[in-house]
This record gives C-alpha cells, structure tokens and sequence, in this order.
C-alpha cells in the first residue's frame, strides 16, 4: 500500500487538507444524456435537493456538471451549459457548507460558475480544449483539476489506445501543469487525475489503478473517478456477455474506490456518496494501521 502525501488545496473560501482522510466528491449531472444519470433532476428544486442530500451523506466537494462528456457525446454550447448550470448553481449559494466544483471544459462558462459561488474548476480535458479556462483560474483563486483524456468524447473510445498508457498519461498530465502554471495557477491549487475510463481500454482501466503510486510522483494530489464506469459493467457483465447497467455497478465501484485510496487516490468523484464514504472510511483505517 502506498502512503499518501498530504496537499492543502487553498479555495477562496475553503481550504482542503487533502491526505489525512479520503475526500468524497459527489457528482451532481445536470445533464439529460449522462451515461448513469442523466435526466435525473428535471427541475432546479430537484436538484437543490440532491445536493443538499449528498452533503449531509457525506461529500466534501459538490462537482456539478451540465455538459455530457461520455463516449460519444457531442457537447453543447456554452450558452446552454451556463442555462443549465446557472440556476442551480444560484439557488445553492450560501446553502451548501462543501465547496462546489463545476465539471467544465469551457472558460466562458467557468468565469460565470466562479462568479456564481463555484471553487474549483474540472476539466476533463487538461486545458486542452480550451487553455484560457487556466486564465480564468488563476485570476479568480479557483481550484484546477486536470484530468487527462485520450482524444475527444467523440473519438476517444474509437481512436487507438496508448502502447504504455501509464507513460501516456503521465506526459499528458505533464502538459497540463505546465500549461496552468504558465497561466499563473498556484501549485497549491492544482489536483491531477489520470481520466479512468476517457480513452483508455478496460484493461488499461485497471492498469492505472494499479499503478497510481507512481502518478505520485508528479506531487500533486491525485483524484480519481471510476463510478459506474463501463470497464465495471464489463467486467460484471452477464453469462450472455451483457454489460452490467449503471444502476447495478455500485459493489464494483467500490472496490474500485477502496483500491484507488490504498494506492494512493486523495479524492474519489463517486455517484453513490453515502456508500463510497463508509468504503473510503474503512479504507482509510487500514491505510492508517500502516
């Protein structure tokens, strides 16, 4: 098992100690075509009501998105993002006690998000769709996550995987930094995550769990994002060769939690918050009994 080194991850309004304990980010999707939860909260009250609810289950960080970046997907707009994201996000202001963190790949729509009470940034593509999204970070005190992604949503899972996907994910993640750095982001907000799942194989998947410890080595906190993922429905599909559907992957998903904390995980972005915080607990104590 690998020891964790400990961040303090400096919001404007928070600060995260980020190593002592696993931090539970809990996925809010405003989205109608996500690929586990799309279309769940129809209205603004609904979805007020989720986030309050994943708060008092256990998250520590609120990351809500309303753009789809499944396999496949073809985006939308910024103005219809910041539609779908603005009126929650308002309605949240001064309710939530947890930071909130905006899943977006789009500077016009982060300026409006850290401007409506949002923390911190997640871009799924390391800066690489759009690197002014850095600008806007640093110049508002914002939280960055940078995930690394293979491709785009549309190509990611057609285009060829990576030979060594371990090195392929560190130099991306490499990119990333510097291009945020360059742009005047603090080190002491910047979290890296290698993008289970977001042009990899199911293989690969694994293999990246396995090998978190050394994406420690780019001293950075590390989060990771399995839950519900398609390398667990396949994995746990049928004797017919059925994927297991998203709402029947939760046992999956956590030993994939447990599994990312042992080796190494800061942050885990779970669906099933309630649960995932009672399995990074207990993971945290066995960590602890080192």
């Amino acid at each position: 098992m690998f020891q964790r080194k400990t961040f303090h991850l400096n919001l404007r309004a928070h600060e995260l100690v980020l190593g002592p304990r696993t931090l539970i980010m809990g996925v809010l999707n405003l989205t109608p075509d996500s690929f586990s939860d799309g279309g769940n909260y129809p209205s603004v009250a609904h979805a007020v009501k989720a986030a309050l609810a994943m708060q008092r289950a256990g998250a520590d960080i609120l990351d809500v998105g309303a753009e789809s970046t499944r396999p496949g997907s073809h985006g939308v707009s910024a103005a219809e993002e910041i539609a779908r994201l603005l009126p929650v996000l308002e309605a949240l202001r001064g309710r939530l006690k947890i930071p909130i963190s905006v899943d977006t790949r789009k500077a016009a729509v982060a300026e409006i998000a850290l401007g409506a009470g949002a923390e911190i940034l997640n871009d799924v593509t390391g800066l690489r769709h759009d690197p002014r999204l850095a600008e806007v970070a640093a110049q508002h005190g914002a939280g960055l996550v940078l995930m690394h992604m293979r491709g785009t949503p549309e190509t990611m899972q057609k285009m060829p995987f990576a030979k060594d996907v371990l090195q392929d994910v560190i130099a991306g993640l490499r990119k990333s930094i510097v291009a945020a750095r360059q742009a005047g982001v603090a080190k002491s907000r910047i979290v890296v995550d290698p993008g289970i799942g977001f042009g990899k194989s199911f293989e690969q998947n694994y293999e990246l769990l396995a090998k978190l410890p050394e994406l420690a080595k780019l001293r950075y906190p590390l989060l990771v994002g399995t839950s519900r993922k398609g390398f667990i429905g396949k994995t746990l599909a049928s004797k017919q060769g059925k994927a297991a559907p998203a709402d029947q992957r939760i046992w999956g998903t956590a030993t994939t939690v447990a599994a990312s904390i042992l080796n190494g995980a800061h942050i885990v972005r779970v669906h099933d918050v309630l649960e995932m915080a009672q399995v990074a607990r207990i993971a945290d104590c066995v960590l602890q009994a080192q």
